[in-house]
């Protein structure tokens, strides 16, 4: 069993700091990568106003090559107090990945990658349909409370017991996607 590091898994109400938190955190990493940044998303459910989360802040660092990355940016990162991680790249293939606030909870994660990287894309089309979709987010809260709750500090079932909603929300998330690019409306359906 995959522990959780902080302990028990804490799906926490959401907090209206959590941009502020990002805003931060873009600003140190752009400063620390400079140039070689293409873009910094906020992504997971922190990104999502009124979602639940586990008080993680997440970003999506987006760079035009990961091999580069690799010799320019992990020192950059740790310099800021994030580990590499780089065992995720079993996981997580074609990212790099980072972790803020051991030994405690965790407070920030780095996700680097080209943003040609088929990940980039579904990372964002889900936020951004959660975003216009507070139906959709609160079933997904729902549905994380209980995994928390179930999973107490297996974060491998905890993952694994919200990815059927994820697949299932990410296409609903790029046929809602397409149908907006197709109309040229760029609100909520």
């Amino acid at each position: 069993m995959e522990k959780y590091g902080a302990g028990s898994i804490v799906v926490a109400d959401y907090d209206p700091n959590w941009p502020t938190l990002f805003e931060q955190e873009r600003n140190r990493i752009r400063k620390a990568l400079g140039s070689f940044v293409l873009a910094i998303e906020h992504m997971g459910s922190t990104a999502v106003p009124g979602l639940p989360s586990k008080p993680i802040i997440d970003l999506l660092v987006g760079v035009p090559s990961l091999e580069e990355a690799k010799e320019r940016c992990i020192e950059p990162i740790k310099e800021l107090g994030y580990i590499y991680i780089p065992d995720y790249a079993s996981w997580l293939p074609g990212e790099l990945f980072f972790r803020k606030g051991p030994p405690g909870p965790w407070t920030h994660h780095v996700h680097l990658m080209e943003p040609s990287h088929p990940r980039w894309e579904t990372l964002l089309v889900f936020r951004d349909y959660l975003r216009a979709h507070p139906e959709a987010a609160q079933a997904y809260a729902n549905i994380k409370r209980a995994l928390a709750t179930s999973s107490i500090d297996d974060i491998a079932a905890y993952r694994t017991g919200k990815n059927t909603f994820v697949e299932d929300t990410t296409e609903k998330a790029r046929a809602w996607r397409a149908r907006m690019q197709d109309s040229g409306s760029s609100g909520p359906d």
